[in-house]
């Protein structure tokens, strides 16, 4: 019986790298094919980021069972020093490729830090509490960056905040600036390179849930007080699977301001963060290949309800409510339920 459940946890793991492969195969045979719109060619980069967020935000809503809604902060904080990194880089290194690598991976570690130093005190709390006091970290790390002002010159780094006394020597340059963010970003955020970091945050995600790490951490949700009574160090595991995240969080956010030539703090608010768990509950919890459909189905509707002009957001809100609607419907979860039980007879038998 457990090797049957194993083997069916790595079956479900095989079946999302393989519909992120095909996916990934087929839309690049229709780019070169020259059957996709510029419009929906310049999502694709933005689908990969949101996925990658929606599929790092399960893993602490879905897995952890802890309601986060400072997601846009993490991904902020990776966008901006990620960039930084790239821009800094440039005269060193030319193959742009690369530069977007080392610009992730540094994104990725301040995100990582970012959630260690906000889950000390906020992994103490649970439900509501934790919920309110992330989307407030997510404000103050917006806030930080609207009033930052970071320059480089030939002496490294210049950092002020409030107003740009940087007082750059000659030949230098001025990288983010407060309010206006980092403009002239020179676009080097491929689909490829994000293909590369949806499978990375894939195998990053299913290796630490069917680990041992994993299971202590679904302990933790399932039940806080049976898994302290067994041992399990609750804030260590806790703080894993958090700090995880946000790593994978600064990561996309990196993708996806490098696909963009001027990147704003105010991009990444309360709205964003919302949006982000809007692919995660409409995916379903810990359901990874649902967080990938939905990341990418609604990124890419507003873009086809373009025929309804005005009232396409409107067309979009109402499509959203009828699909949770729909997904939450008590005789479809019983009709799906009552298939799974007869193919698992099936299959017994």
């Amino acid at each position: 019986m457990k090797t049957l459940k194993l083997n069916k946890t790595t079956r479900n793991n095989f079946m999302t790298y393989g519909l992120v492969v095909v996916a990934f195969a087929v839309l690049q045979a229709m780019m070169a094919a020259g059957s996709i719109s510029s419009s929906l060619k310049g999502m694709l980069v933005p689908i990969c980021a949101y996925v990658v967020m929606a599929v790092s935000l399960n893993l602490t809503v879905g897995v952890l069972g802890e309601l986060s809604l400072g997601h846009a902060g993490f991904m902020s904080v990776g966008a901006f020093t990620g960039v930084t990194a790239a821009i800094a880089l440039k005269d060193i290194i030319a193959f742009a490729p690369l530069r977007l690598a080392i610009g992730m991976v540094v994104g990725a570690i301040f995100a990582a830090v970012a959630g260690f130093l906000i889950g000390i005190p906020v992994l103490r709390l649970k439900g509501d509490y934790l919920a309110i006091v992330t989307l407030a970290f997510g404000e103050i790390i917006k806030s930080i960056f609207n009033n930052l002002y970071v320059g480089i010159d030939k002496n490294g780094f210049q950092f002020s905040l409030l107003s740009d006394r940087t007082k750059l020597a000659e030949g230098g340059k001025l990288i983010i600036g407060g309010p206006m963010g980092i403009g002239g970003i020179q676009k080097i955020s491929t689909f490829t390179a994000g293909f590369v970091l949806v499978m990375i945050t894939l195998l990053v995600v299913f290796n630490l849930v069917n680990s041992r790490y994993g299971r202590a951490i679904m302990a933790i949700r399932d039940n806080r007080i049976a898994a302290e009574s067994v041992g399990i160090n609750v804030t260590k595991y806790k703080m894993l699977a958090f700090v995880t995240s946000a790593a994978l969080a600064g990561a996309a956010g990196t993708l996806f301001a490098m696909n963009y030539s001027t990147i704003v703090a105010n991009k990444f608010d309360f709205n964003t963060s919302i949006l982000i768990l809007v692919f995660v509950v409409l995916g379903g919890l810990g359901n990874m290949m649902g967080s990938i459909v939905a990341a990418a189905a609604l990124t890419v509707l507003p873009e086809l309800l373009r025929a309804f002009s005005e009232y396409r957001m409107l067309v979009y809100a109402i499509v959203l409510i009828l699909v949770m609607l729909t997904t939450n419907n008590p005789t479809l979860k019983s009709y799906t339920a009552r298939l799974k039980f007869g193919k698992r007879g099936k299959e017994a038998d």
